[in-house]
């Protein structure tokens, strides 16, 4: 089938977990055998940290802006299936371009599904209105569990189906390098993480001045009083990111509050850490147990103090069931093929609609 994509970004990692997403995705839905267009907003700051301009498996396009959409509206209409995803700029506008334009069936790809649906409720969102939701197909949520109901039954979506974050397991590996850090972790400042990191993370250090740690990501401030014992990286392209991991002895998951609080909202994070066999430290939030066994795969803490009993366990153990788990369950193949099998959902139920007489 021939796909369309208008996305956040593909040619930019730089402070967004979008362009890692739709690049495991993308690249392994072409794998079989499947055409793909990615039309992305040229954006400056996207525009000075691009680290993949080209990529060799689809076809990525970028658009100075809405009316400049209309150069690509042939090839919309032509596809099989045209995908909007969330934080894209003028979303609604792109997203009510795109239900206008295409023909063949038409989702929403939400990575951001719980911060998504607080917005709608306050009537807020800049990338998706409540009347949209409807107008398309089938709405791939990042979240799963009790969410996906809500979203038909409160918001409209004729069917919504979870798709969540994956990895690219060629890319994300074990790598044989020297352990420089007990403790990682790699994420873009967010207000609402930043308490957990204090605490999960930056207390820690400041409680074992004889470990090392490291927090990788762009935007944090100035004003962070960063123990002597932890390193800081402004930004790590997605080339690193193995590397990163597997010089970690343990890496911190933190959940934004909006994703707790609906549960079954992994990270991309939690996916290559555990592809790259490094243990992991997470918050919790319900449905994570589903993806990762807690104290056999994964680590659950609340406290300082439970993140210090971590990192004097066998954290190599941790790391080889946890790789184990995610390349059974959540490489880029398995949601490629996840995302096939939703989009040939929806055009079986086109075509069994009853035509009107």
């Amino acid at each position: 089938m021939k796909l369309v994509v208008l996305g956040l970004s593909l040619s930019s990692s730089w402070g967004n977990g979008h362009a890692t997403t739709f690049r495991a995705l993308l690249s392994s839905f072409a794998r079989r055998g499947h055409e793909v267009l990615f039309l992305e907003r040229d954006v400056p700051w996207y525009a000075a940290h691009r680290d993949l301009p080209n990529p060799d498996w689809c076809r990525l396009d970028l658009y100075p802006d809405l009316p400049a959409l209309d150069a690509w509206a042939d090839e919309v209409a032509a596809a099989d299936a045209v995908i909007v995803g969330s934080y894209v700029p003028d979303g609604i506008a792109v997203g009510r371009w795109a239900q206008q334009t295409a023909r063949g069936v038409t989702a929403f790809y939400d990575i951001d599904t719980p911060i998504t649906l607080a917005a709608l409720a306050r009537d807020d969102c800049a990338y998706l209105s409540r009347d949209l939701v409807p107008g398309y197909d089938v709405y791939l949520s990042f979240t799963g569990g009790p969410t996906l109901r809500r979203i038909e039954t409160e918001f409209g979506a004729p069917a919504a189906r979870e798709l969540y974050c994956s990895v690219d397991a060629a890319a994300y590996a074990p790598q044989d390098v020297p352990k420089k850090w007990d403790l990682s972790y790699l994420g873009t400042y967010s207000d609402d993480r930043q308490p957990t990191l204090d605490k999960l993370l930056i207390e820690v250090a400041r409680r074992a001045p004889e470990r090392r740690f490291v927090v990788a990501g762009p935007q944090y401030p100035g004003a962070i009083d960063w123990p002597a014992n932890v390193e800081r990286i402004e930004h790590l392209p997605p080339a690193e990111h193995a590397g990163f991991y597997s010089a970690s002895r343990m890496t911190l998951n933190v959940t934004r509050a909006d994703m707790i609080a609906a549960g079954w909202s992994p990270s991309v994070r939690l996916f290559e850490a555990a592809a790259c066999g490094t243990a992991i430290v997470s918050d919790r939030w319900d449905g994570l147990g589903n993806l990762l066994a807690p104290d056999r795969e994964i680590v659950l803490a609340d406290t300082a103090e439970d993140v210090l009993a971590a990192l004097a366990r066998d954290t190599d153990a941790l790391g080889r069931a946890a790789r184990a788990r995610i390349l059974s369950n959540h490489t880029a193949d398995h949601r490629a093929a996840e995302l096939e099998r939703h989009i040939t959902e929806r055009v079986t139920a086109q075509r069994e609609e009853p035509v009107d007489a």
